[in-house]
């Protein structure tokens, strides 16, 4: 049974920083692209941030592109995501994904495997 587990959420004020950590159970995910995908209340779930099997490369939406860095440890069978610079808007439940296809992908229907999500609150 594959699982995705996702920590480190929560409540954070305006221009703090929270890191995620989402552990990868059922399956190795050195053969799978893995990204952070978001959903804010009212609002469809959408692309954060990708990385491909090996960390090589990575992909960021725009809003979140240099102030949030997603990494891996395949080793740890983990994925992270720094969040710097935290705005009001980046409030959402926050879900790790997984995709078969190795290379860093930003098609959210494209991903296999869902974390149950967490919360991210960013008050002003």
């Amino acid at each position: 049974q594959v699982r995705l587990v996702e920590s480190g959420g929560g409540l954070v004020q305006a221009g703090g920083s929270l890191r995620l950590s989402c552990v990868a159970s059922g399956l190795t995910i050195s053969t799978y692209g893995m990204a952070w995908i978001r959903q804010a209340p009212g609002r469809d779930r959408e692309f954060v941030a990708t990385i491909n099997w090996s960390g090589s490369s990575t992909e960021y939406e725009a809003s979140v592109e240099g102030r949030f860095t997603i990494s891996r440890d395949n080793a740890k069978n983990t994925v992270y995501l720094q969040m710097n610079s935290l705005k009001p808007e980046d409030t959402a439940v926050y879900y790790c994904a997984a995709t078969n296809l190795r290379n860093f992908i930003t098609a959210i229907d494209l991903y296999d495997y869902w974390g149950q999500g967490i919360q991210v609150t960013v008050s002003s």
